[in-house]
């Protein structure tokens, strides 16, 4: 007698597929001698309306949410046979799922193949496609050596070179046969594997307990799903990397020794953190909160996993050495990371897209001649480690001092209290580091790097959206050699320059965040390093952002969290100024508070954040040229430019001009808005924003629709080009010739920011004070307090310079020194005992009658002021010494909790950002400039690829 096959058929609802797969059982060469059908439907379901006869049976057991569930139901409603003795008959299941059709010989050579073979108790067979017959979905299951499942053959086309595969580690639950007595004494499939890997760990209990598992090549059955899709559709690639994991997770703890079983459950949580860093690596972050998730759950999620042990342990009666040899070998899993990269590298080859050669495109002759450029106009500053003057100071001496003004905590400035940072602090922080022997020196390397940087970037956004290999070359030169960036330099506005230089390559990123995690997660920290340096830039950051994700929905997954590495740096700012009513400060340019004139309208439209047009009023001062004529000179210059913009939309692509007008668009008015905005306090005055930052921002979209336009315009190309670049680089000479002649407000500097005389007491007395008076235009007095050594850079608060009224410290610091140049008779020995003061600083002031009789009279009070020893005139100004000083300050508070929680979660956030954005997928190919098999160049708006 042949052994009795029973076929458990599970039907889910919308089981699309069933016609065909029983089709296939009907035509069975060797039928099997009774079929269960479950459905898990309802009785509305595709199985539920069958009519079946014979052996066949029809059942229903709606509450089955899994694959497994419903074979074991199957299973019971089938009953044993006892038709003959189990010594010379045994019976067999058969599983199979609606999707998985077998072909007319399958079941006929199963069991020819089991029945010679008595120690086999499980056999698969070959899994192929549903809709590609010659192609292998599956044959055969493994695991590596850290319990992770993997299949042996998957999706290859099937030319018998794995025929020769017989003994396996498990097989797929679809197609699979086995002993219904093994079935029995294992207790079927384990309830904590309930979606994936059931049947690999049934395979692996089977070997364990003495039986073979083996694949039958000539066996085929046709397979449209997965079993963690049972019942409902594809849940996407998150999902699945979850339900892996978890099954993982759970085998791992059934099968490790009990001395090892508490190491494995404390190492749960700790592994999700490793793992995560490694999906942020690989581009895979939907996994993150999967890893973590899924980590909690088998270690707290009930008693599955002893139950699983205790079952293991009942039936298993040979060591693990028996199923070594099958496990996946080192090189197995490296042969398959190969492949699956190979895969990746193969999706992008169709992809070619025509792109200018940095070298041989004239892109690295900018770079260099934009960094002699550079050398050459600041080579004056090179004499010195630090800068000063304008928006710098120096940077704090050490490594620890930058990092202590980052994040929540004391604020060293003026009377000193605690609040945030502002973002920029972090930016700071980060140049300093860099050379941490000397941090100051990191500031003079960004004034001699930042044209040649902004060249790099431009070149490669530019590249983006043109096929012609010499406009990104032009549009480099444009950029880097501009106003607003010289403008920026020569008036120390050092987070305008990091934004002009950082813009670039934002527009670049975020072209290809709708398409790539990395160049996603490259836009968000981007973002927030050009909302660092200009935070007027906010809005109009925001606005493209937007504007990226109503054009481009497919990529919205990758786009949503761009502005979140911002939002987590300025959120503790935001809160500070909007709990004291002054929520637009928060636009407030980081750095030292400096004057700033305003330019019109018409003057920012021609590129010059100031009322100097371009450096052209310095430089033809002398002449009697007016105004008006030196606006036409400018203009002229920009001319050629403008119209190559303006004419992008009807001459170009319109997918990639109307983004850069938007773009030209957002940055004029956004330096028109900040010239409206007098929310700095510098002395006695407020100042407007500085409008270097949104100029350039303004000045990259006229770049790149000019770049547009050039890219579709006829032989006169060449030579527009030429004039767009002659006429724009020659009306930004003037501000770079007087960065080279010395008439910016920066200098070089030796990084002492007080006089020689306090900075050596400050060596002794770190809390040391040294008040500051510095005479105002208007006749008032200007009050600040410096510790130590002097306010640095990175002490600056943007809460400080835009402060609307005066706390109760700085309010007895002013009165303190009103009495101080009066001839009061006012004694100050408690206050300055109270604020910790060794020193008052009398500072020049302004070229003006008033203000120079108030420095006067001041240093007249002072002298005439016994508790004051007159140290003399220093590089700074007039200095005395409080004779009954002491550094007996009142200790100041911490950042408390607050401080580490605010750290910590920039921590997470960036460095998860971070490591998102290092590029670690295979690049696809691209073709140069000149390949005739595309003419097309990648746009803003193409197709989006997961690359």
């Amino acid at each position: 007698m042949q052994p009795r096959v029973t076929a458990i058929l599970v039907a889910p609802g919308g089981a699309t597929y069933l016609d065909r797969t029983l089709e296939g059982l009907s035509r069975q060469t060797r039928p099997p001698e009774a079929l269960v059908v479950v459905d898990t439907g309802g009785p509305d379901s595709a199985a539920g309306r069958l009519s079946l006869s014979g052996a066949a049976q029809l059942t229903s057991v709606p509450a089955a949410r899994t694959f497994g569930e419903a074979l074991a139901h199957g299973v019971r409603v089938s009953g044993p046979t006892s038709d003959a003795p189990h010594d010379t008959h045994d019976e067999w299941l058969w599983f199979l799922g609606h999707d998985n059709a077998p072909e007319r010989d399958a079941l006929e050579r199963l069991m020819a193949t089991v029945e010679v073979a008595p120690s086999v108790a499980v056999a698969g067979p070959k899994l192929m496609r549903w809709d590609e017959p010659g192609t292998i979905a599956e044959f055969g299951e493994t695991m590596t050596r850290y319990g992770a499942s993997m299949p042996l053959v998957e999706n290859e086309l099937d030319q018998g070179q794995h025929d020769f595969h017989d003994d396996v580690l498990g097989v797929a639950a679809g197609g699979m046969l086995v002993r219904r007595s093994v079935w029995d004494a294992l207790g079927g499939f384990d309830p904590g594997l309930p979606h994936v890997d059931a049947s690999l760990d049934f395979s692996v209990r089977a070997r364990l307990a003495g039986h073979r598992v083996i694949a039958v090549p000539a066996a085929h059955v046709s397979s449209a799903g997965n079993p963690e899709d049972f019942g409902q559709s594809h849940g996407g690639q998150a999902r699945r990397a979850r339900l892996r994991r978890a099954a993982q997770l759970h085998r791992r703890l059934v099968y490790a020794p009990l001395a090892a079983l508490p190491l494995h459950w404390l190492s749960l949580v700790p592994l999700a953190v490793v793992r995560s860093v490694w999906h942020l690596l690989t581009k895979n972050p939907g996994a993150v909160l999967g890893e973590f998730s899924t980590a909690l759950r088998v270690a707290f999620g009930g008693g599955r996993v002893p139950a699983a042990r205790r079952a293991l342990h009942r039936t298993r009666t040979v060591s693990w050495s028996a199923v070594e040899p099958l496990r996946a070998s080192y090189n197995q899993v490296r042969e398959r990371r190969v492949n699956e990269r190979d895969a990746l590298v193969a999706r992008g080859e169709d992809s070619a897209d025509p792109r200018a050669s940095f070298i041989g495109s004239g892109g690295l002759w900018v770079v260099v001649a934009t960094a002699v450029v550079s050398v050459v106009a600041f080579l004056r500053l090179v004499r010195e480690p630090a800068m000063t003057g304008g928006g710098l100071l120096p940077l704090s001496t050490t490594v620890g001092e930058l990092w202590k003004s980052v994040g929540w905590g004391w604020r060293e400035i003026g009377a000193g209290f605690v609040g945030p940072s502002d973002p920029f602090a972090l930016v700071v922080a980060l140049l300093g580091t860099a050379t941490f022997w000397s941090p100051s020196t990191s500031v003079l390397a960004v004034y001699l790097v930042a044209a040649p940087v902004s060249a790099i970037g431009t070149f490669f956004v530019a590249r983006r959206i043109t096929t012609r290999s010499w406009v990104p070359a032009v549009a480099a030169a444009l950029y880097a050699v501009s106003s607003p960036l010289f403008s920026s330099l020569q008036t120390g506005h050092l987070g305008a320059v990091v934004a002009h230089m950082a813009l670039p390559f934002f527009i670049w990123a975020l072209i290809g965040a709708a398409r790539s995690w990395a160049s996603g997660a490259a836009a968000s920290l981007l973002f927030a390093l050009v909302a660092a340096g200009a935070p007027v830039l906010l809005p109009a950051l925001l606005l493209l952002w937007i504007g990226s994700l109503a054009t481009r929905p497919r990529g919205i997954h990758r786009m949503l969290a761009i502005p979140l590495p911002a939002v987590v740096l300025f959120a503790p700012l935001a809160i500070v100024q909007t709990m004291r009513g002054t929520w637009w400060a928060l636009l407030a340019d980081p750095g030292v508070p400096t004057r700033t004139d305003p330019a019109s309208p018409l003057q920012l439209l021609l590129g010059s954040p100031e009322t100097g047009l371009n450096g052209w009023t310095a430089l033809l001062g002398g002449s009697g040229v007016q105004g008006g004529t030196l606006a036409i000179i400018v203009a002229v210059g920009l001319v050629p430019l403008a119209l190559l913009a303006l004419a992008s939309p009807f001459v170009g692509s319109r997918t990639r001009a109307v983004p850069a007008l938007v773009i030209a668009l957002a940055g004029y008015l956004t330096a028109v808005v900040a010239t409206q905005l007098s929310i700095i306090g510098v002395g006695s005055e407020s100042t407007t924003i500085w409008a270097g930052g949104a100029l350039s921002l303004y000045l990259l979209g006229l770049i790149g629709a000019a770049s547009v336009t050039l890219d579709r315009l006829p032989r006169i190309a060449p030579a527009s080009g030429v004039v767009v670049a002659v006429f724009a680089v020659a009306a930004a000479v003037p501000v770079v010739i007087g960065s080279l002649s010395g008439a910016a407000d920066i200098r070089s500097s030796t990084g002492r920011i007080l006089s020689a005389y306090v900075t050596a007491e400050a060596e002794a007395s770190p809390e040391i004070g040294t008040l500051v008076l510095t005479p105002q235009p208007d006749g008032s007095l200007a009050v600040s307090l410096e510790h130590g050594q002097g306010s640095t850079l990175d002490d600056q608060s943007s809460l400080d310079s835009t402060a609307q009224s005066l706390t109760s410290t700085t309010d007895d610091l002013t009165v303190l020194a009103g009495n101080l140049v009066s001839r009061s008779g006012f004694d100050p020995s408690d206050d300055l005992a109270r604020q910790g003061i060794g020193f008052v600083l009398l500072t020049e002031g302004a070229d003006d009658p008033d203000s120079s009789a108030l420095a006067q009279r001041s240093s007249e009070a002072l002298d005439a002021d016994a508790a004051f020893l007159p140290v003399g005139d220093t590089s700074n100004g007039l200095l005395w010494r409080y004779i009954d000083s002491t550094d007996q300050r009142e200790p100041h508070p911490d950042g408390g909790p607050l401080g580490v929680i605010v750290l910590v979660t920039w921590a997470l956030v960036l460095g998860s950002a971070l490591l998102l954005a290092l590029p670690t997928t295979p690049r696809r190919r691209r073709s140069r400039a000149g390949t005739p098999e595309a003419e097309q160049p990648a746009t803003t708006f193409d197709e989006e690829r997961d690359d």
